[in-house]
């Protein structure tokens, strides 16, 4: 996979951030008050990003592992 164009990038960017915007406002709707804020967050985020306020990539070193826990993907639950 090459990599992005500045222009692509920047393309694909607006379109994560419309889709966090969407996501955001149908957490609101159902009061997933936690979840909308998180997805709120990473909104601005992504706004940070494309304006260039932040870097797009955390170095490994750089992260928050304090909880030592490894990340699982998630299964589906079925509730009876």
């Amino acid at each position: 996979m090459g990599r992005y164009t500045s222009q692509r990038r920047t393309d694909a960017l607006d379109y994560i951030q419309s889709m966090l915007g969407q996501l955001r406002t149908m957490a609101e709707a159902e009061r997933c008050d936690l979840l909308a804020y998180l997805i709120e967050m990473a909104y601005i985020e992504t706004g940070d990003i494309i304006r260039g306020d932040r870097p797009s990539r955390v170095g490994k070193d750089q992260r928050d592992t304090a909880s030592g826990v490894a990340l699982e993907a998630t299964r589906k639950v079925k509730l009876q």
